[in-house]
């Protein structure tokens, strides 16, 4: 029994409404066959536009990052449809512009002051709490639009935002979740740090929430496709995954974020200024301090909503930050529910005794009763309170709560604002309270407030999660205090409009920034006096710091933006001012309990981001238009590339897999080696070439029938050939028949499925998954571990020596046998590597881009004991633009394969015998 899984979407697009009912531009059943329940559901399901593009341009230019999003659909349906674009952003950036093209039409965003009813068609959702969000520290933004029939449409939205630096790297995320595999699929980042790049990684694709998706084979390194390129002071690391690749990482479309983490040098103890037209940028990060000791109480919700996973992973955490605590320190613990339970009335050392005699306190913590949020930061500020008194550490120490809960208050004090200004009566600006968010059930405005009115941070974890590694990374955050009572002074004559100077603590890996406008602008040095307390005494730096004026660069971004000073250049440190205060006018508003003050800072807030077009809680963002598109519009929102109806040119390598495509051409890379074969297989029409032979063992044959066409004018064959039609074979665990042409899929596992490929469509049944991106590819799944690709191309208006016809990958071998054979199959789990031809030495074998266009020099390939001459060559693939650099083995691969031509010859489409295998091959 086939059982429906649902429609694939494109750039978490959401088309309209699942419910509507609307049919198929035609029916299989003119094909004269039994149409099953199944296909007459999916026949009330519309249409869902094709995603051509999705690509993502990033500049960071000292810690400051423009990012531009481009997206490109195309409704191929014969009906006006409703589309929704929505973008994952972090949730500390501004939205500067947002673009529309709907085919002839542009509309073009206007950030203006927010009003309190608005029509806008665009709305931004900034509600972390949302099912549809999903990722911790994210945000999502919406925009709706009718996109016309057999017409097309595109995205541009730019953000911008301000790196923190965490646990000393700075990490630039960005969301790359097309959830359909695209043709053209890209990020590109580049960094450009004057005061020099230190280290940089990228990491693998990351997801917190969505299972079996965005990992690759292997996830210890840079996801597949990505390369890097950096220097001193400049990097740049692109992303773009082929089909293939992209199918291996997540066979539906990619799932996670790119995230790219760094860190720059640092010379000078009171930090690096940096100065543009008039505008200034100090970061201050001292190192190599002797660690301030912490006087830190942790509190712990123990009400009856913290049973289960979440009580136990919180616990797990406890025990391993109380191993990290230094002798220095001082702790105690608290349990709260309805009642609060405090472990020791007063805080204790650390010692091994009182490490072991903790871990067991919270070990027999049991959930049960309510949520005294208020009596519990009270008691916990008191003990604090009462230990600095009498200790006279004071100045000379840190004093931390990090407080966790999962719900809101229910017993006790359960207002807000009275909860507030007892915790910020209490604590006096002396200590700093940091609090963690669990689920979607909890108060987290509540705890963001208390952390912003008392020098502390927040984080939310979701359900999914694993709250325990979640604590113990935020509280690596802030585990090693340095500095405290930090205030940076500049002379009143020189500076003025600077943003926040005083902040209670500095923690190790972390970052001051201050940015504001010079009365001088040419200025060269600028005297800086820091005072601060560390573990030892009252420190005070006083220095003339020599200013570096940078130049301004173009439009990093790509997209019209304002320069704020009257200057056609971007000044990213005027912008990276504009932003700093806009968080800060926004972070006091949100503290303030003034209605006055909060209306003042309100109207300062909403004209700065107005003028700087910040998307922010005080404007909002309209679309004005329509207006005639104008030529270069797409090129100047990025759009480089022409969108219309034609096929999108698939590339035919990956790394690991093993494609056909073309005459066909036949590509092989070998990812240990990094070398990639090519070679062609001069077949005949009607031949039907085994491609994967696996039968015996996983249960799985894949065969592909030629089409012949005439020759192109001038070419030097008399005809091609293309693979028309692909059948595939399943006998384990259920025996299922697959045969997949350019128009049509049919899959027959006791009952007959014919799904047409303009249409977008999953369908499964036990261990086997159909998807069907439309006119676009066909993935199949085989048990979770074996997962082909089949590309289709199709010609627009395809010329006499043309074919609608198919490509093949391999994406997924994890379940083929080692005897798996086949003209692909037999390469899988094998290596290859070159020396040099008798004849005489090759000069970079292994870096043959180096060589120009036609034939270099010929080497001979060592793979599966056969020695095979080879030429290095650039092939071009017949059906579109796509250039393969490879070693190509001539003759019909002659002693690159096993046996002949014609041993890989099937008698019949569904043909499972194979005349050659592992330990079979034939030496020629």
């Amino acid at each position: 029994m086939l059982l429906l899984l649902g429609l694939c979407l494109g750039l978490s697009l959401c088309v309209g409404s699942q419910e509507e009912a609307q049919s198929w531009g035609h029916s299989s059943e003119q094909d004269g066959l039994r149409v099953p329940r199944q296909v007459r559901l999916l026949q009330r399901l519309k249409t869902k536009p094709l995603m051509t593009e999705f690509s993502v341009k990033s500049t960071i230019i000292s810690r400051y990052a423009f990012t531009t999003v481009s997206c490109r659909m195309l409704n191929r349906a014969s009906e006006d449809q409703d589309i929704e674009f929505q973008m994952q952003i972090p949730a500390a950036a501004f939205i500067t512009n947002f673009t529309m093209l709907i085919g002839d039409k542009v509309y073009q965003g206007e950030i203006t002051e927010r009003e309190k009813k608005s029509g806008d068609r665009v709305k931004e959702k900034r509600n972390k709490t949302t099912e549809e969000n999903g990722e911790k520290g994210t945000e999502i933004f919406r925009a709706s639009a009718v996109i016309p029939s057999k017409d097309k449409a595109a995205f541009f939205l730019s953000y911008e935002e301000l790196l923190q630096r965490r646990l000393g790297k700075y990490e630039h995320s960005i969301s790359v979740r097309p959830q359909q595999l695209s043709g053209r699929l890209s990020v590109d980042v580049n960094i450009l740090e004057s005061a020099g790049i230190a280290s940089l990684e990228v990491l693998p694709l990351h997801n917190s929430r969505q299972r079996g998706s965005g990992r690759g084979e292997d996830d210890s390194g840079p996801p597949p496709s990505t390369v890097i390129n950096q220097n001193e002071t400049f990097a740049n690391i692109i992303f773009k995954p082929t089909v293939v690749q992209q199918a291996r990482i997540a066979q539906n479309g990619i799932l996670g974020d790119f995230i790219i983490r760094y860190d720059v040098n640092r010379e000078q103890s009171i930090g690096d200024i940096q100065v543009l037209n008039g505008y200034f940028v100090h970061y201050f990060a001292p190192k190599d301090l002797p660690p301030l000791p912490k006087n830190v109480v942790f509190v712990l919700d123990s009400s009856a909503s913290m049973v289960g996973t979440k009580l136990r992973q919180t616990k797990d955490a406890l025990f391993t930050i109380l191993h990290d605590l230094r002798p220095q320190d001082r702790f105690s613990i608290i349990g709260f529910s309805n009642r609060i339970k405090v472990w020791k009335d007063h805080l204790i050392s650390v010692t091994p005794d009182s490490i072991r005699d903790g871990k067991v306190y919270i070990h027999h913590m049991s959930p049960t009763g309510g949520t005294d949020i208020n009596g519990a930061l009270q008691r916990a500020i008191r003990l604090l309170n009462k230990y600095v008194a009498h200790s006279g550490i004071g100045d000379r120490s840190v004093s931390l709560i990090v407080f966790l809960t999962d719900g809101k208050p229910t017993v006790g004090e359960t207002h807000t604002l009275k909860i507030l200004n007892n915790t910020r009566e209490a604590a006096r600006g002396q200590v700093c309270i940091f609090t963690i968010g669990i689920g979607n059930d909890v108060d987290f405005r509540l705890l963001e407030k208390l952390s912003l009115e008392n020098c502390g941070l927040t984080r939310r974890v979701h359900e999914e999660e694993d709250a325990g590694s979640q604590l113990i990374g935020f509280y690596d955050e802030i585990r090693t205090p340095l500095l405290s009572d930090i205030r940076i002074d500049y002379p009143p004559s020189s500076v003025v409009q600077a943003t926040k100077t005083l902040f209670p603590n500095y923690f190790n890996g972390s970052e001051i920034i201050i940015a504001g406008k010079l009365v001088d602008r040419k200025l060269d040095h600028l005297h800086v006096e820091v005072t601060a307390s560390n573990s030892k005494k009252f420190i005070i730096l006083k220095t003339d710091v020599p200013v570096r004026p940078q130049k301004a660069g173009k439009d990093v971004t790509g997209s019209p933006r304002p320069g704020g000073d009257g200057e056609g250049d971007t000044n990213h440190i005027e912008r990276l001012w504009s932003y700093l205060t806009t968080k800060e006018l926004l972070s006091s508003w949100l503290q303030s309990d003034d209605e006055p003050e909060k209306e003042r800072l309100r109207q300062r807030a909403q004209a700065l981001a107005v003028s700087y077009r910040f998307l922010t809680p005080f404007t909002s963002m309209k679309l004005r238009g329509p207006v005639p598109r104008m030529d270069g519009l797409e090129e100047a929102h990025g759009m480089s590339a022409a969108m219309g109806p034609e096929p999108v040119v698939q590339s035919v390598r990956g790394a690991g897999t093993q494609p056909v495509d073309g005459d066909p051409h036949f590509v092989v890379d070998f990812p240990l080696s990094r070398l990639t074969v090519c070679f062609n297989i001069d077949g005949q029409p009607g031949d039907i070439l085994r491609l994967v032979s696996d039968h015996r063992d996983s249960g799985v044959t894949v065969n592909g029938e030629l089409i012949g066409a005439p020759a192109p004018p001038n070419g030097h064959k008399k005809q091609r050939t293309y693979l028309r039609t692909i059948t595939i074979l399943i006998n384990k665990p259920e025996r299922s028949y697959l045969e997949i042409t350019p128009s049509r899929v049919i899959l027959d596992g006791g009952d007959r499925l014919v799904l047409p490929c303009n249409q977008s469509v999953v369908v499964g049944s036990w261990g086997l998954e159909v998807s069907v991106s439309a006119n676009a590819n066909v993935t199949v799944t085989i048990q979770g571990s074996i997962a082909f690709v089949i590309l289709i191309h199709l010609y627009k208006k395809p010329a006499p020596f043309q074919r609608h016809h198919l490509g093949f990958y391999i994406a997924n071998s994890e379940g083929l046998s080692s005897n798996c054979h086949g003209l692909l199959g037999q390469f899988l789990n094998q290596d290859a590597r070159l020396t040099e031809d008798p004849a005489g030495p090759s000069q970079n074998l292994t870096h043959p881009l180096l060589l120009q266009v036609g034939e270099g020099p010929e080497a001979v390939l060592t793979v599966k004991g056969h020695q095979v001459p080879v030429v290095w060559k650039q092939r071009k693939i017949y059906n579109g633009e796509e250039q393969i650099d490879c070693w190509f083995a001539r003759n019909n691969a002659a002693k690159l394969i096993d046996g002949e031509y014609k041993d890989y010859l099937a008698s019949h489409p569904f043909d499972t015998g194979m005349t050659l295998g592992r330990g079979m091959s034939r030496e020629l």
